[in-house]
């Protein structure tokens, strides 16, 4: 118990971390309303999930495919809000 207990308060750190991210980039978003704020901050809400997820499943396995599809989605987003505003940039 006394192992678990670190790593699951660090867990819940990072977590935090995540959600309080996406909230700093939902404040760009709502200031600019510019859509990439907005797919930062989904991005961070699915780390977030993930992470927690990861933690709460407690199995101690990071190998599970559905843990890797919410941090794939996450990094998808991020990856496609990038490539669209640098293809809206240049037209």
């Amino acid at each position: 118990m006394s192992e678990i207990f670190p790593a699951n308060f660090v867990s819940g750190a990072i977590t935090a971390g995540y959600l309080i991210l996406a909230l700093l980039f939902l404040r760009f978003w709502r200031h600019t309303r510019d859509a990439l704020f907005a797919c930062f901050a989904l991005a961070f809400v699915l780390l977030a999930a993930n992470q927690a997820a990861d933690t709460l499943a407690s199995s101690g396995e990071t190998e599970s495919a559905w843990v890797f599809l919410i941090r794939l989605s996450a990094f998808l987003v991020i990856i496609v809000a990038i490539a669209g505003k640098n293809l809206r940039g240049r037209t």
